[in-house]
């Protein structure tokens, strides 16, 4: 499974963003889903996760109520609304994928897409 992160830019405290994943290859693999975030300085944190077909999600501390994460499963693709955003928002954020069960089970990651929130 190959993940593409897009919908990533320069934006000022109090905007919103759109991120969206978009899966390929082997999708109907794909378990639950995620989003994590890379800050310079900080190690990588899971910022939102939605389960397979969507129904359970959970969202960090630091974003609870500023930020929607979904998918939508017929197009493959998932997306993260990130609302009322402050600097402290700025990483990269990376989509991740549980793939598979069993012995094959394993983690897929996209190469990432850089939010920057000026003040």
């Amino acid at each position: 499974v190959q993940l593409v992160e897009s919908g990533g830019g320069l934006v000022q405290a109090g905007d919103s963003l759109r991120l969206s994943c978009v899966a390929s290859g082997s999708t109907f693999s794909i378990n639950a889903m995620g989003w994590y975030r890379l800050a310079p300085g900080r190690q990588r944190v899971l910022v939102a996760a939605i389960a397979t077909e969507g129904g359970a999600t959970t969202y960090a501390d630091s974003v609870k109520g500023r930020v929607t994460i979904s998918r939508d499963n017929a197009n493959n693709t998932m997306y993260l609304q990130m609302n009322r955003l402050t600097p402290e928002d700025t990483a990269v954020y990376y989509c991740n994928a549980d793939i598979g069960s069993g012995t094959l089970r394993h983690s897929s990651w996209g190469q990432g897409t850089q939010v920057t929130v000026s003040s």
